[in-house]
């Protein structure tokens, strides 16, 4: 027999309208918010799997991270210039900084889910494709940027041109030519890190969503399947 699969869209319609309607619901609301603390925890240490190693920002290019604004496109002069092995270094070396403070970001995202209230995971399941992204943003980007704001810098110290790159980027900043953040190479970097993390957990909990059978999960199956 074939399996039904569903679009993430499709499977958030059903699943708030067997939640939403008495007596109808083959699972209670604890049910159902257990099914997505499960989905939340899958897709965070996914992600975090994906992106805290090696290649896991640099080799992806949905999250590796460029120069900002006007200093991406100088960065193109410089290459013709015989500069692109000191451009490629900082590049790299921003990346890298990225894949060293993603795993600090796991026992965060994991607490965060575990207190996941009923109404929290009710939002998440009629919310739409970017509810799961929304939540983990509203609930863990400041506290992730600060554990990943000394890591980030620890690993731009290493590279003589990060310093470089402050004084032009604090100059263009000066100007109007870059926001804030984006002058300064350690925010910059612990923020396209944080954008990444987010992005790539979504990517994950739209998967889970898709094919909750083939997780392997009792409660995902419960909750996200046979629909």
């Amino acid at each position: 027999m074939q399996r039904r699969k569903f679009t993430s869209a499709t499977l958030l319609v059903l699943a708030a309208g067997r939640w939403g309607t008495a007596g109808a619901s083959p699972f209670s609301e604890t049910d159902a918010a257990s099914g997505v603390r499960a989905a939340l925890e899958r897709g965070a240490v996914a992600a975090v799997g994906l992106l805290g190693r090696t290649d896991g920002f640099l080799g992806n290019p949905k999250v590796r991270i460029p120069l900002p604004g006007f200093l991406n496109d100088a960065a193109s002069l410089l290459r013709a210039t015989g500069q692109q092995k000191r451009v490629d270094a900082l590049i790299t070396a921003m990346n890298r900084a990225a894949e060293a403070a993603v795993p600090e970001a796991k026992a965060v995202l994991v607490n965060t889910v575990k207190n996941l209230s009923v109404e929290d995971a009710r939002h998440l399941v009629t919310g739409g494709d970017n509810s799961v992204t929304q939540f983990f943003a509203d609930k863990t980007r400041v506290p992730l940027g600060e554990r990943f704001l000394p890591i980030v810098t620890r690993a731009t110290e290493r590279v003589s041109l990060a310093a470089k790159y402050n004084a032009v980027a604090g100059k263009a900043a000066a100007f109007g030519l870059l926001r804030g953040d984006d002058a300064n190479i350690e925010r910059y970097v612990t923020g396209k890190a944080l954008d990444g993390l987010y992005l790539m957990i979504g990517e994950e909990e739209r998967k889970i969503r898709q094919d909750p059978i083939g997780t392997g999960s009792a409660i995902l199956k419960k909750v996200f399947g046979g629909l």
